[in-house]
């Protein structure tokens, strides 16, 4: 909800459905080779990481951010590109 101009509340405008965002969707057979795939190359670059960065708090931002990505990209699977 937004305030308007003289204080009343509308309705905010969302970009995509709310109501589809925020629900499950069930795993198709065609989206496994591709949440697998993702999760792969996600899982080389973090060793990349863990190989090549000191232990460090950035490190850790580096990864916890692979982390991140690869759950954004999943989304982005699993909502069919609608947000």
């Amino acid at each position: 909800m937004v305030v308007g101009e003289v204080g009343r509340i509308k309705e905010a405008k969302m970009p995509f459905d709310i109501d589809d965002v925020f629900s499950y969707h069930a795993t198709e057979a065609d989206q496994i080779p591709k949440y697998k795939v993702i999760r792969a190359k996600a899982k080389e670059f973090a060793q990349v990481l863990i190989d090549n960065c000191p232990s460090c708090a950035d490190r850790s931002a580096a990864l916890r951010l692979l982390r991140e990505s690869v759950m954004t990209a999943n989304a982005s699977i699993a909502l069919k590109g609608s947000v």
